[in-house]
């Protein structure tokens, strides 16, 4: 019996110490011989990364106005284990689908949605439509939420919402072809939003910290931080105001004559800052999504599109031919026809039969081909003239910071001497793109200088305050300024003349404008349909000091008996266009101007200034809606529904580009909007409608501000310099006299 005993103690305690030494085995095995694999992964269990998200740069118009800025959006998520729980899931379903337009079958299954277990998940995003919606529609999905958690006493209801960004456009489809768009998930897609997109992206923020399983951070945390980057912030070139002529003038445009599109552009000639660019049909960039449109609204014909540009360059033919003195306004021609040799048919002018002889004067008024092949083929000859084309910049890009520019395409067989005729007029071998020919006749404009267009006016990293302003670029002298200025006289009289000229519907009173209309007749198949053109319009004013220049191209205008050509549809929404932005601009009328040929001199009015309109006490929203349709820049400042004051005060005549101040409310937590770019007086009347304290540092105008409260009041620190202008003694590339030269061979 004993003998079992200690048998068995024996066996028990071998069992024991086989346990033992297996455990301390074990042990050995893995904090030993595999501790370094199990302390790694010990560590990521401990690791944690949180992100801090970057902020996507604003983009303004010149005058500091918003046109693309992140801004609160939110996600709907339902959870249908709490809605089956709560038994109301078609109270549910009807109520989302009514707000946001989610088709029923769809929400049912969102709302019903189980795992493989027949298990009813929690959390889902209502996508596409309730995803990413504004702070209205949050509203509207918050009061839902409100009312059925009063209906059936309840605090959760299974619906609500996630805080997110989203890329606003607050003005809409305004420039919609320069801005692109970025898409729900933050990608940018086309425009500069595309362009710009690693700049304005910026770089995301990484802290890594230590843990326990609760989450609760480590004494001895070993952490690493990688401080935020936020995007850059960029000011267009591009003035709201003038843009919004533009398309106003389009709409009218496209409404009446129903064409394939129409592109517009508008710029400084002195600088080749574009002040406007649109093109018809556009989108919304904020409904990027809607189906109603199409792929062709995202097109921007203005850079990328190639076309047969017709008579509008004759400009360079004419240009060429006053550079190298061949060109006597005075001297003689017979119009109608002229023959080329080695072609067997002849080449005509628009009136088949011709004017008789007529001066070549006369003969650009008239827009005659007969004019321009004796000018660019006959006299300048086919190498010159090519020298000439190259030297206005139609065979390269104009190098505008805008994505996807396509190069102009002129091509003349050199053995064909109709194709070396028919070029000097603008048909036949030769394609360019409406901002080249902008580029051009801004050449024309600006004393001969070809320049790079240009949107981005500069660039602000607020992250360190470094400013970068993009600075004129002359490519190249094309003509001499003598030259480019007797050009110009002679397109003056282009529209001048409202008996002969062409471009007399482009005539602005009180204004200097010289132009050229241009009318291309399509190719279809392999031979040309006269129903089929593209009618446009380059010009710019006042002719004497000009401050803007702008093409028209109309593809395909339906002109009612016929009336498609330049003259008659393009030139009237030139003169649209630029009769209100000179004014706006802040730029007089002549005291007098060579009137209409069939007219005499005509006495100049005064610019009128417009006023400010009355805005106190309206609504913030229909105040908004008022200085939008009438091109006003303005910033609301305050979160009240209705405007309590104004800066400036109602009927203030406004100068060109001055912005109003609607305030909706008044008191310390008032929030002080930007004041840079404004002047001392204007900074001064709105902070003191805003009841703040003021300090000022140095004069001229707001370019820093700061604000602090001290004893409970808010104090705004301003710091003033002088504006620097932009295009003042603009250099001239050091190839450009060597090129000159060549041209001048």
């Amino acid at each position: 019996m004993v003998k079992r005993i200690k048998l068995r103690t024996l066996f028990i305690g071998g069992c024991i110490t086989l346990f033992f030494l297996v455990l301390v085995a074990r042990v050995f095995w893995i904090q030993v011989l595999q501790g370094e694999k199990w302390q790694e992964t010990a560590a990521k269990q401990w690791a944690h990364t949180s992100t801090i998200k970057a902020v996507r740069g604003v983009i303004e118009d010149r005058n500091g106005s918003v046109l693309a800025s992140d801004v609160p959006a939110y996600t709907v998520v339902v959870n249908p284990e709490v809605i089956a729980e709560k038994k109301i899931g078609e109270e549910v379903i009807q109520g989302l689908h009514e707000l946001l337009g989610k088709p029923v079958d769809e929400l049912k299954k969102l709302v019903e949605a189980k795992n493989e277990k027949g298990k009813y998940l929690t959390n889902r995003e209502i996508r596409n439509e309730g995803w990413k919606i504004d702070e209205e529609m949050k509203d509207k999905v918050t009061a839902f939420v409100e009312k059925l958690k009063k209906e059936h006493d309840t605090l959760e209801t299974g619906v609500g919402l996630v805080r997110e960004q989203k890329r606003y456009y607050p003005k809409d489809s305004l420039a919609a072809h320069i801005l692109g768009y970025t898409d729900r998930d933050g990608k940018a897609v086309i425009g500069l939003e595309k362009l710009l997109d690693k700049q304005l992206s910026g770089t995301d923020g990484k802290l890594n910290y230590q843990s326990d399983g609760k989450g609760i951070k480590l004494p001895d945390s070993k952490d690493t931080f990688q401080p935020v980057v936020n995007g850059s912030n960029y000011k267009l070139t591009i003035d709201s105001t003038i843009q919004l002529y533009i398309e106003e003038a389009m709409k009218k445009a496209y409404a009446e004559y129903k064409p394939k599109s129409i592109s517009v552009i508008a710029a400084d000639p002195k600088t080749m800052e574009i002040l406007g660019l649109a093109n018809m049909p556009t989108f919304n960039p904020n409904k990027f999504w809607d189906p109603n449109q199409k792929a062709e609204d995202f097109y921007n014909h203005a850079i990328k599109s190639r076309y047969e540009p017709g008579s509008t360059f004759k400009i360079v033919t004419l240009a060429g031919a006053v550079e190298e003195k061949l060109f006597n306004p005075n001297a003689s021609f017979q119009s109608g026809s002229i023959r080329i040799k080695g072609y067997g048919k002849s080449l005509h002018d628009i009136n088949r039969v011709g004017w008789g002889p007529i001066s070549f004067l006369d003969g650009v008024k008239r827009s005659s081909n007969v004019a321009f092949v004796k000018l660019g083929f006959e006299m300048l000859g086919p190498e010159r003239l090519l020298r000439y084309i190259d030297a206005f910049g139609f065979n390269e890009k104009t190098g505008i910071d805008l994505p996807g520019e396509t190069i102009g395409l002129v091509n003349p067989d050199p053995n064909k001497s109709v194709e070396n005729a028919t070029l000097a007029y603008g048909h036949g071998k030769v394609l360019v793109t409406p901002i080249q020919q902008l580029a051009a006749v801004a050449a024309i404009a600006n004393g001969g200088k070809l320049m790079v267009p240009h949107v981005v006016k500069e660039m602000t990293d607020p992250n360190t305050g470094k400013k970068t302003i993009t600075q004129p670029e002359v490519v190249r002298q094309v003509i001499s300024e003598g030259s480019a200025r007797e050009t110009g006289s002679y397109l003056e009289q282009v529209v001048a003349d409202h008996v002969i000229g062409t471009g007399r519907h482009a005539y602005i009173e009180g204004y200097r404008v010289a132009g050229k209309t241009g009318t291309a007749i399509k190719v279809s198949g392999t031979d040309y349909d006269r129903n089929k053109v593209l009618s446009s319009f380059v010009g710019y004013a006042p002719v004497n000091d000009p401050k803007i220049a702008v093409i028209v191209i109309i593809d395909e205008p339906k002109g009612e008996d016929g009336r498609n050509g330049g003259g008659a549809v393009a030139a009237p929404v030139f003169q649209e266009i630029v009769s209100q932005a000179l004014p706006y601009m802040g730029v007089s009328k002549a005291g007098d101007v060579t009137g209409p040929a069939d007219k005499k001199t005509v006495k100049a009015e005064a610019v009128v200034q417009r006023k400010a309109p009355d805005l106190t006490g309206k609504t913030v929203k229909a105040a908004r809606q008022l200085l939008i349709n009438q091109g006003f820049d303005f910033e609301a400042v305050g979160q009240g529904a209705n405007v309590v004051s104004q800066y400036p005060e109602k009927g203030t005549a406004l100068t060109a580009g001055q912005r109003i101040y609607l305030l909706s409310e008044q008191g310390e937590n008032m929030t002080i909007p930007d004041l840079r770019g404004q002047s001392l007086r204007d900074a001064l009347e709105i902070l003191n409608l805003l009841k703040v304290g003021i300090s000022i540092e140095g004069e001229g105008y707001v370019t820093e501000q700061s604000q602090a409260k001290s004893k409970g009041k808010t104090q705004v620190a301003l710091t003033l310099s002088p504006i620097n202008e932009y295009g003042e003694n603009i250099p001239v590339a050091l190839a450009g006299d060597a090129d000159k030269e060549e041209a001048a061979e």
